[in-house]
């Protein structure tokens, strides 16, 4: 399928923005009665409270730490691919906070949001890994709860061929806000942008909000199937093609180890899954896979070469801890 998606204008000096939490991944590795001990459903991503965030860490020994956030992570994946990115985050002038900036800067994404002084720490996730690869999301949102308008200058907006945001800012209203100015801008502008429902749970908060948005300033929709599942109170993934096809211009369903739906209007493409390796971690992979693919749209590929960098991005990253590719994602996607 080469599709009938317009790609972006050339003329653009940025090639994408990405608002969202700034967060730091904590990495761990437990065992499956962890859940259960602590009371959290596999797979899913709580919010907690810091209270919460230094009994958990009490519990747990640390593999790794990371500058993460959803949007993060796939903006630092179009670094990593040559591309020219923004980060627009909230942190505080704190060991957190610094440890963001520094990090995500070594990827050559720029980070220009000037830390608070005031306020609460900066956003931590702590990531439990349980030994079939899942991960478990605990998020102390911090301050990225009061990302507001004035944290983002709006005119770089206007230079950038896509918009990229994250669901999970939607718990927030003041980050709403922000968003729907910051669509309201790439819209005037020519400038694309992209929504990731993020998370089932996301989804089943603010599903109305959410298609309201859509409707009227999403031109690409990032899911996975439990979350079109959610949005559209569905049982069967099958029952939504019709929902789906009329979403948006373009929707990418990500189905894990199933592969991934292109969807363009009515024309349906099947992309499959592309491990690289044994699975060791799944945190991150629908964020590299967006990255992969917009990667594509950047370049101007056809929609099916989109979804086959994408699938090779998120089939590297599982086989490692993390959500930063250990290896050249550049040479890796050269065998397309």
């Amino acid at each position: 399928m080469t599709g009938s998606f317009k790609h972006f204008e050339h003329n653009k000096k940025v090639d994408l923005i990405g608002l969202g939490n700034a967060i730091v991944d904590i990495i761990v590795n437990i065992e499956d009665d962890f859940l259960e001990i602590n009371n959290l459903d596999k797979g899913s991503m709580n919010l907690i409270n810091s209270h919460e965030s230094r009994r958990l860490l009490e519990n747990c020994k640390v593999i790794r730490q990371i500058s993460g956030g959803s949007s993060a992570n796939t903006v630092v994946c179009l670094a990593a691919l040559g591309n020219h990115v923004q980060f627009i985050g909230r942190v505080k002038n704190d060991q957190f906070g610094n440890f963001f900036s520094e990090d995500i800067k070594k990827s050559k994404t720029i980070f220009n949001t000037p830390p608070t002084i005031e306020g609460p720490s900066t956003a931590h996730s702590i990531i439990l890994i349980t030994p079939d690869a899942q991960r478990t999301m605990c998020t102390y949102l911090g301050a990225s709860i009061e990302f507001e308008p004035e944290d983002i200058d709006f005119t770089i907006i206007k230079e950038s061929k896509y918009l990229y945001l994250e669901g999970y800012l939607w718990d927030s209203e003041l980050a709403k806000k922000a968003f729907i100015k910051a669509a309201q801008i790439a819209k005037q502008s020519n400038t694309k942008t992209i929504l990731s429902l993020s998370d089932s749970f996301c989804v089943d908060r603010h599903r109305e909000s959410f298609l309201e948005l859509i409707d009227e300033y999403v031109d690409i929709v990032f899911c996975n199937e439990s979350e079109v599942l959610s949005l559209f109170k569905n049982d069967k993934l099958a029952n939504c093609q019709e929902d789906l096809s009329s979403l948006c211009e373009l929707v990418i369903v990500t189905l894990g180890s199933k592969g991934s739906l292109i969807i363009n209007k009515n024309n349906v493409e099947i992309i499959e899954s592309i491990t690289q390796g044994k699975i060791i971690d799944t945190t991150g992979a629908g964020d590299i896979y967006a990255g992969g693919f917009i990667h594509g749209l950047i370049n101007n590929c056809t929609l099916k070469k989109c979804g086959e960098i994408a699938s090779i991005c998120a089939g590297q990253i599982i086989t490692q801890l993390g959500s930063r590719s250990d290896i050249d994602l550049k040479d890796l996607i050269k065998q397309i």
